[in-house]
């Protein structure tokens, strides 16, 4: 298995952890308010690293600056997407969001100066389309104050994606995913005090989800994301990231109850036939961003 493959398939995992968890997350912020939740969450994360790490850590000055620019730049893409949340629905958040991966390769041009491949770009779109199929109802005709904050949320993803593609060849994943989780935590403890009304209600479900996503769904997916884009492009890692609804409705059917419908099938099998459109390039083919 070729180290491209490997690192794509740990983004899969990836997606697969994220999308698995937004009816864990749903319920667990009913006993917790959104800001203090992510706090605790990432502060577990980086406390796991830390323990995963053995108190061993080392960090470079791009290891540094870049994992705290990651960090800061992913916490933005959290709190947009939650503030956006309380105006719009969560569907069409899901898509909003999604369309970062339409904005990776955009950037990624600007960035690289390197336009990506027919294929990139034929997959980026049928993914997109498959998203939209999934998640938007007729309620994507009007437009709100949650869906601007929503749309600035796929832009702090992207910007994501493409702070990691730059900053994680050459750098180890362990430290910059610390770094990151770490830096993103404390922005949450700094905005606190003055962006809400913090409350807990320490239910053992709260508890569960705590060590869950931090743990696993947190040191372990940002690791495995600064390993991945070490070994393939940003545009690649953005459309493989687009399978998250995809395991996000197959969780929200097998643990929330919720029925499986066409439209969600067919918007599934168009998602992964953007990644397989992507994924099965010759391996002649240059790799573009």
């Amino acid at each position: 298995m070729s180290l491209r493959l490997r690192a794509d398939l740990a983004l899969v995992l990836v997606a697969f952890l994220w999308g698995g968890t937004f009816v864990i997350v749903k319920q667990a912020i009913a006993d917790c308010s959104t800001l203090l939740f992510l706090a605790l969450r990432f502060s577990v994360g980086a406390m796991a690293m830390a323990v995963w790490m053995r108190g061993r850590v080392r960090t470079t000055r791009r290891e540094l600056l870049g994992g705290t620019l990651a960090g800061v730049v992913l916490m933005l893409a959290y709190i947009t997407q939650t503030a956006g949340l309380r105006y719009t629905t969560a569907s069409k958040s899901g898509f909003i969001t999604g369309l970062y991966i339409v904005l990776v390769p955009l950037f990624a041009g600007l960035v690289y100066r390197s336009v990506p491949g027919w294929r990139e770009w034929l997959g980026v779109i049928v993914a997109t389309l498959g998203m939209a199929l999934m998640t938007l109802d007729a309620s994507v005709w009007s437009v709100n104050r949650g869906d601007l904050l929503t749309l600035v949320c796929a832009v702090f993803c992207a910007v994501h994606v493409l702070v990691l593609g730059k900053v994680s060849p050459g750098a180890d994943a362990k430290a910059l995913a610390l770094v990151q989780i770490s830096s993103g935590a404390a922005l949450c403890w700094l905005l606190l005090p003055v962006a809400e009304t913090p409350f807990v209600r320490w239910s053992p479900g709260l508890i569960a989800a705590l060590v869950g996503m931090g743990t696993l769904v947190t040191a372990l997916t940002y690791f495995l994301q600064s390993w991945g884009q070490q070994h393939t492009t940003p545009t690649r890692t953005a459309l493989i990231f687009a399978l998250e609804p995809v395991f996000a409705a197959v969780a929200a059917v097998g643990i929330g109850g919720e029925t499986l419908t066409a439209r969600m099938l067919a918007g599934g099998a168009l998602i992964l036939a953007g990644v397989l459109a992507v994924e099965l390039k010759p391996a002649a083919e240059p790799v573009h961003p």
